[in-house]
């Protein structure tokens, strides 16, 4: 043992590990499932970082020059928020990002940036904080946990935040479901964005005992399906009456693709978290070309359609030096 009281020399002292971190997208809402139900897809955003003497960003796929920018990045925002509110001190990361999950879309680009500056703080803080702590820390930022919970565990996930009546976080508690890997799923991506707050502001305060009932009932059986794996539920599991109407005009695209939901070829038709892209979910003798030919009768061509499938949750891999 040393029993110095010198310090350390900075050469001698054993470099903190690089980390690297792979985040699903993720689907919120899923039709009823309003702030409660989430969906892991297989778009995912990867960041590795290493300590480093300055920060730094060097991004490549979607959104590539918006994620570079070390000033306005929700990732290095967060964690270096949450590590100067626990006092620690913040270490410089060199941050390397590929990033596939699209922006201001409804796909959960902003749980999976505020988890990974979560997850980055807890490593290179020594935070200890958990899977449940992580969950929780970017739960409370996000406002929400239905798509942090789908991105961090996959699969299909229902979660409740619970209110805190100190200063401490409030919890979140989850269930979750694999989902079927079999099942294909299509993403209806239009070029405009739509910011949640945005979306959020189109909804009434209040709803009617009809349209409240009608959207119990339709959540309950949207978590049987997943957890039955039943295909033939989702069209109906997945009918709303609390959100997508009034989100409507401003995401055209879910009135153009609402009423595929009657055909054979098609499980189910839902806005995606709080729009403008739609998922839809194939009949299980549906391909994806089959799907995509039906839809470009529809669709304007500036619309990408995406080819998907229910993905595991987060991974986090401590690179050895």
């Amino acid at each position: 043992m040393n029993t110095s009281t010198e310090p350390i020399p900075i050469s001698q002292l054993k470099p903190i590990p690089g980390i690297r971190l792979v985040l699903p997208a993720t689907s919120a809402n899923l039709g009823p499932g309003f702030d409660a139900a989430g969906l892991a897809l297989s778009m995912h955003l990867t960041v590795e970082a290493h300590p480093a003497s300055t920060f730094s960003i060097h991004a490549t796929g979607r959104n590539a020059d918006l994620i570079a920018d070390t000033e306005r990045n929700l990732i290095l925002d967060t964690y270096r928020s949450i590590l100067r509110e626990d006092e620690q001190k913040i270490t410089p990361l060199k941050l390397t990002i590929h990033n596939e999950i699209p922006l201001g879309a409804g796909c959960g680009s902003s749980a999976a940036a505020l988890l990974a500056g979560v997850a980055l703080a807890d490593h290179f803080g020594n935070l200890e904080l958990g899977d449940t702590g992580i969950v929780a820390e970017a739960s409370w930022r996000e406002g929400h946990p239905d798509n942090v919970a789908a991105c961090w565990y996959g699969g299909f996930t229902t979660s409740v935040q619970s209110a805190s009546d100190d200063d401490t976080l409030p919890t979140v508690e989850v269930a979750t479901f694999p989902g079927n890997p079999a099942w294909e799923l299509v993403l209806a991506l239009q070029p405009t964005s739509l910011a949640t707050k945005e979306a959020r502001a189109l909804l009434p305060d209040n709803y009617s005992r009809t349209d409240a009932v009608f959207n119990i009932q339709r959540a309950s059986l949207l978590v049987a399906a997943f957890a039955q794996n039943r295909l033939d539920l989702l069209r109906t599991a997945t009918q709303d009456r609390l959100h997508q109407p009034y989100r409507s005009d401003a995401c055209p695209l879910l009135a153009q693709l609402l009423p595929l939901a009657t055909e054979p070829e098609i499980a189910s038709v839902s806005l995606s978290g709080a729009g403008p892209s739609v998922l839809l979910c194939l009949a299980e003798t549906t391909t994806f070309l089959e799907a995509e030919t039906r839809l470009r009768q529809i669709l304007a061509p500036e619309v990408e359609l995406i080819s998907l499938r229910i993905a595991s949750g987060a991974t986090k891999t401590v690179l050895v030096p």
